[in-house]
């Protein structure tokens, strides 16, 4: 069974180790503490103490600023072996003491393998000194962490990352501070996970002792500590050594000896701790489950503003380059020099037949105009191009504004991406005129075998290929809309008329909806890398939407191995 639950704590641990919370949602900031939290408490003491039960039993002395807890610890153990801070914050490496007998077990790096072993005073916070001690019976080690309420941020954290890894929590605070809140934050978290826990009231006058006391003893039975010893040290002279009289810590001092003998006993906290834990782990697991999917669920809204925004702008373009917008302005105009509209509309109109034979008449002698309507296309589906790439820039910016961790994306981004890029004009000037290349192309290959036509011979391939670029730009589901489209639609019917009088009907048919497709094509491509800019930024966070799930899932074969009474033996 042993092997089993430890192979779901390595699950579980690597779930939480692995996951991300990248995404500034509300309450993230205590969730990825949390998370933190978890990681460490299953390196430093659950998956180790599963592995060795039969471990010294660890108690960890911990407390408020100023609470005595280095000269207890020196006192408990008869000499000085930690230094007491006369100066806060104190920094200095913790202090584990220990029976020369165990000293195996914690020269390795089972329990706390994240701090280094050392065998002198330093002021390190990653190293954990290490002394070896006759007056500390075997079974029992004492650990003396750093103040719980430390101004020192990295103090706090040791602190509270060494009272998750104790089998024992001894918790010292004197007179003044035992009402104080941050020791009771501690003490609230060691009832909620049913930690074995035991109160030191120390530095206090022994004219106040009952007083004090009984409030103390009243605070821990509505919290929840009713069960938990709660023993008192009176202010007394310290020797020379800096050590209280061996009268004032015999109760403590015969309490933990009495512990260490009783391998019952001992066996009884490491059982109620690390239950508590391996419980508490795994409810704590299911809410950041819930942070994670949280994170999902916001990362694919912000996916999908931008992936609409862009999606939304390629329909535009693609609607805008098919009624007709283009054939306006500088485009029609130079259509309109290069095939004499005026003359041929009014033409249309009544013989319709007359029209090839006037069309050839018509463009003989023009392939400057022909180049003039290929560099007016160019130039208004660039324009057309650049207009929809900054709305659409505008509005994914303005949607991922609207949320809180879009927000946060937006500042990191590194440039502004509210705007279309730097880059966007280049390539969009380079996709048009592919495009265009691509359609004198087809009308090249189309043409073949008519290149030494009198009608291929007159309009020519640059002719053909601008006649093709105005029917494509109204196009219908491969229809005309002939004269319901005004002029525009007059234009493309003339369009039409010269590529039918060449190729015949069902090529042009053909001819259009290829170089219809391909402009989409160049498009989406287009504006897939403006698109990019904010989904590369979503997929760096390497948000996972299968780890909420794995991490319930691994939470509750932790909680069902636990819950069919796995066994920890007497240390």
């Amino acid at each position: 069974m042993t092997g089993h639950l430890v192979t779901a704590l390595v699950q579980l641990h690597a779930g939480l180790r692995d996951l991300r919370l990248p995404l500034d949602l509300p309450r993230v900031d205590a969730e990825r503490k949390a998370r933190a939290e978890m990681v460490d408490q299953l390196e430093d003491y659950v998956i180790p103490r599963v592995l060795s039960a039969d471990a010294p039993l660890l108690a960890v002395v911990g407390g408020s600023t100023g609470a005595g807890k280095s000269t207890l610890v020196n006192s408990l153990v008869g000499r000085r072996v930690t230094e007491p801070g006369l100066l806060r914050p104190t920094t200095r490496s913790p202090v584990l003491v220990h029976n020369p007998a165990d000293a195996d077990w914690f020269r390795q790096d089972q329990v706390l393998p994240d701090l280094e072993r050392i065998d002198h005073p330093t002021t390190d916070p990653k190293a954990l000194q290490l002394v070896a001690a006759d007056s500390v019976p075997a079974g029992l080690a004492i650990l003396d962490a750093p103040d719980i309420d430390s101004v020192e941020e990295q103090n706090r954290t040791l602190a509270g990352q060494l009272l998750a890894a104790a089998d024992l929590w001894l918790f010292v605070t004197s007179a003044a501070r035992y009402a104080d809140q941050v020791p009771w934050e501690f003490l609230r978290r060691a009832a909620d996970r049913s930690a074995a826990v035991a109160i030191v009231l120390d530095r206090t006058q022994p004219d106040a002792m009952d007083t004090v006391s009984g409030h103390l003893a009243r605070m821990l039975a509505s919290r929840g500590l009713k069960d938990s010893p709660l023993f008192t040290v009176a202010e007394s002279p310290v020797t020379d050594d800096g050590l209280l009289p061996p009268e004032s810590v015999a109760e403590v001092k015969g309490w933990l000896d009495a512990l260490a003998a009783n391998a019952e006993a001992r066996s009884h906290v490491v059982r109620q701790t690390l239950e508590g834990a391996v419980r508490d782990l795994v409810r704590r697991t299911h809410a950041v489950a819930d942070a994670a999917a949280e994170q999902v669920k916001a990362e694919q809204r912000l996916r999908d503003d931008a992936v609409a925004a862009y999606d939304n702008a390629v329909a535009r373009v693609a609607e805008a380059s098919a009624d007709g917008t283009l054939l306006r302005g500088e485009v029609l105009a130079r259509w309109q020099e290069f095939v004499g509209t005026g003359e041929l509309l009014r033409s249309l109109e009544t013989r319709v037949g007359w029209l090839r034979d006037r069309l050839v008449n018509a463009i003989k002698g023009k392939p400057q105009q022909a180049e003039r309507v290929t560099v007016a296309v160019e130039s208004g589906l660039e324009t057309l191009l650049l207009e929809h790439a900054e709305a659409a820039a505008e509005r994914a910016e303005a949607s991922w504004q609207s949320l809180a961790p879009g927000q946060s994306l937006l500042a990191d981004a590194g440039e502004d991406l509210g705007r279309a890029s730097r880059e966007f004009r280049r390539r969009a000037e380079r996709a048009v005129r592919d495009w265009q290349q691509d359609v004198l192309e087809m009308v090249r290959t189309e043409g073949a075998d008519k290149r030494g036509t009198a009608r291929f011979l007159a309009y020519g391939v640059n002719g053909l290929g601008v006649a093709l670029m105005i029917v494509v730009f109204v196009h219908t589901g491969g229809a005309l809309i002939g004269a319901e489209a005004g002029v525009a639609g007059g234009a493309a019917v003339i369009g039409q008329k010269l590529l039918e009088a060449v190729f015949g009907d069902q090529a042009v048919r053909s001819l259009s909806e290829r170089a219809r497709h391909d402009l989409e094509v160049r498009t989406a491509e287009l504006f897939d890398g403006e698109r990019r800019r904010y989904t590369d930024l979503l997929d760096s966070l390497a948000v996972d939407a299968e780890a909420p799930d794995r991490l319930r899932s691994a939470a509750r074969n932790v909680d069902d191995l636990r819950s069919e009474g796995w066994q920890v033996s007497a240390p």
